[in-house]
């Protein structure tokens, strides 16, 4: 079924409050190659990129970010 103008602009408007946007630059076929990395551990580029940023954060902080508590907090 095709998307209506209706349903792509609340999508649009949703993405713009609940998110914010990064571009992340690389050299050309990088992506290719780190697309490749994210689909064999079964996650999307973007998770992937987010997830490693989040490690190192975490790794040089020695605290998880707030996205990571959210993210990997079990309920009690």
């Amino acid at each position: 079924m095709p998307k209506t103008r209706t349903s792509s602009a609340v999508k649009q408007r949703y993405n713009e409050k609940a998110y914010d946007r990064v571009s992340v630059v690389v050299p050309k076929g990088r992506k290719a190659e780190l697309k490749e990395c994210a689909e064999s551990k079964g996650e999307s580029l973007n998770g992937f990129i987010i997830k490693s940023i989040e490690e190192r954060i975490e790794r040089e902080t020695g605290e998880p970010t707030a996205t990571a508590r959210a993210t990997y907090a079990t309920p009690r």
